[in-house]
């Protein structure tokens, strides 16, 4: 009886030291898989979130501006394309008199 007891107990010890082994063998792996991916992407060409909400922003403020830029040659045009009104409607001309 004793024996297998022994025997048992040996088995665990040796399953639990498998498993922290496997354990610090996965943790290994994915820190190398992670640095690998960081190497990958830091050579990429990209931007960051900051960067791009900034640049986001002044894109929208630069189209309201083109916008209200438009909307004031509109009118600028239809004021010169609008008849003028005569001079001096509703007064006597000079040289008319009464």
């Amino acid at each position: 009886m004793q024996s297998q007891n022994r025997l048992f107990d040996d088995f665990v010890k040796v399953m639990n030291g498998a498993a922290g082994t496997i354990a610090g063998m996965t943790r290994e792996a994915q820190a190398s898989m992670q640095e690998r991916a960081r190497e990958w992407i830091g050579g990429l060409d990209m931007v960051s979130r900051e960067e791009f909400e900034a640049t986001k922003a002044i894109a929208v403020a630069a189209r309201e501006e083109a916008e209200a830029l438009k909307a004031r040659i509109a009118a600028l045009e239809a004021a010169a394309r609008a008849p003028s009104a005569p001079a001096g409607k509703g007064r006597a001309r000079k040289g008319e008199g009464a």
